[in-house]
């Protein structure tokens, strides 16, 4: 049985749960204990990870509620920062070649438990309150044939998993799933290469490092091409990053482990927090952080620029463009909002020019971010070696205007880029453009001086937008109310930039009476 075929097994349980109060978000997360379990136990890794009498097959033998207490205990166990392996299982580990008396003894009196295992089970708890309902889960995983070529595509299976959840809601984990397509797209065009440092400060599940990381795989033999020292530093040190909710971290790094990515770089806090400016300098940065109010202005001494802002969205790029080496580059998803918001907004996007070359903007179709609320665009700029009027003109590409209506009967897919991606061509920096199109076509040219006289405003359109025909014929409710919502919470953005900026002036005018 395929990935894809295990993933529709796998959700179609999801009906079962639903009568038990489980949402899909719960669902997904209550898959991500018992597949680790399971793969524990598929890849012979239980003896280094699970203390005996939690492992899979002990929960497949125990029958009725004691299936259900051993599972809510085995939970509580595994998230536990003080529990350890058993001492016959902690003398089957391999002590340091060099390892001295103490650490010898202290194998043998057992060994503390993988901090991954730690990370994935901490605070875990069951939505499952029938035991019928976790047999059911427990014996469809267990009876799924994993002994077979498709034994190592663990990753594929749960990437698919986050995909479903995403696709049956724009909210909840839906809103940190990045559409895949559009992932792999910002991918090719980066070109992230091995010995690279790749940074998302906003990693949600994982979906940008996991494309960056395939994408090398495929280009070197899966590394193999590398030296020893260069395979090192991908497996260990080439991908940073940080998550801000717990329910989403625990995804990650289930993600991310799935995938056979190395965890320790990417932890659990607030960029916007002096845990973002922790983050190490990058050579690429690919991300789509969150939008909207943050709930109180950054906490970070070195966010010179939007200090002040209590949003999301200008913070993040004040952050990209801070976390980049001399010569990194970035493709970044923000809302319109970055894009013509004044006060401090203009003052961020002047930075950008001036630190950055700001070289292609994409006005992304609307109907794929409605949980978001707000229309998108991807920004691409590489930073500068001097911070000085680094940006001699913008390209933009409008995939927006005149574009089919997207929704859940009708999703983006790889050839409505095709046009972008030829005309962005193959240079990750943007240097080998394809021609301006004029104003009848999509892809065009604007320099600093015309932007300049725009009073800064990238929001720049010439096709008429067909907006609100695409949203006439919207068919699915989900749909239909996603686009309420979207309207709804621009018009909040809208009113927050314009409280900020009144703010600003009277803190300005307040500066110039003293």
């Amino acid at each position: 049985m395929n990935a894809n075929a295990i993933v529709q097994k796998l959700w179609r349980l999801c009906a079962v749960l639903r009568k038990d109060g489980i949402t899909y978000q719960q669902y997904v997360t209550e898959l991500t204990y018992l597949l680790f379990l399971k793969m524990m136990q598929e890849r012979d890794r239980e003896t280094r990870a699970i203390p005996k009498g939690h492992r899979w097959a002990d929960i497949v033998a125990a029958d009725g509620l004691a299936k259900l207490q051993l599972y809510r205990e085995t939970l509580v166990v595994l998230g536990n920062a003080n529990a350890k392996l058993g001492k016959e299982d902690a003398l089957l580990l391999p002590p340091d070649r060099d390892a001295g008396k103490d650490q010898k003894l202290a194998y043998a009196e057992g060994v503390a438990l993988p901090y991954m295992v730690q990370a994935i089970f901490d605070n875990a708890s069951t939505f499952i309150r029938e035991p019928q309902n976790l047999k059911t889960l427990v014996d469809a995983i267990d009876d799924l044939n994993w002994f077979s070529e498709e034994r190592d595509q663990f990753g594929d299976l749960y990437e698919g998993l986050l995909q479903k959840n995403a696709e049956e809601t724009k909210r909840g984990a839906g809103q940190y799933f990045t559409p895949r397509v559009l992932i792999e797209v910002l991918v090719r065009l980066m070109k992230p290469r091995p010995g690279e440092i790749i940074q998302d400060p906003a990693a949600g599940t994982g979906g940008f490092l996991i494309a960056a990381d395939t994408a090398m795989r495929r280009a070197s033999d899966n590394y193999f091409d590398l030296g020893t020292r260069e395979q090192e530093f991908q497996r260990n040190q080439a991908f940073h990053g940080m998550e801000n909710v717990p329910a989403t971290y625990r995804l990650l790094l289930m993600n991310l482990y799935l995938h056979g990515l190395a965890t320790e770089n990417v932890d659990l806090g607030d960029t916007l927090s002096p845990d973002g400016s922790r983050l190490a300098r990058a050579d690429l940065i690919l991300t789509n952080p969150p939008f909207g109010p943050a709930g109180g202005a950054p906490t970070r001494d070195d966010l010179s620029v939007t200090h002040s802002v209590s949003s999301y969205q200008l913070p993040f790029v004040e952050h990209c463009i801070r976390a980049l080496k001399p010569g990194g580059r970035a493709a970044i998803v923000v809302p319109d909002n970055v894009l013509f918001e004044e006060g401090r907004g203009k003052a961020l996007r002047q930075m950008l020019m001036n630190w950055c070359d700001l070289h292609t903007i994409l006005r992304l179709p609307t109907g794929i971010f409605y949980a978001q609320g707000v229309k998108t665009n991807v920004i691409f700029f590489t930073r500068a070696r001097t911070e000085a009027g680094n940006t001699d003109e913008v390209w933009v590409y409008d995939l927006r205007a005149q574009m089919p209506k997207f929704g859940k009967t009708n999703q983006l897919n790889a050839e409505h880029f095709a046009g972008f991606e030829k005309a962005y061509g193959p240079d990750p920096l943007g240097a080998e453009r394809g021609e301006d199109e004029g104003e009848e076509g999509r892809w065009r040219c604007f320099t600093r001086e015309e932007i300049a006289a725009r009073g800064d405003n990238l929001d720049i359109t010439w096709l008429r937008e067909a907006e609100e025909e695409a949203e006439e014929g919207l068919i699915e409710p989900e749909d239909i109310a996603a686009a309420i919502l979207g309207h709804l919470q621009a018009a909040m953005t809208e009113i927050e930039a314009l409280g900020a900026e009144l703010e600003d002036g009277a803190a300005d005018a307040a500066e110039v009476a003293e």
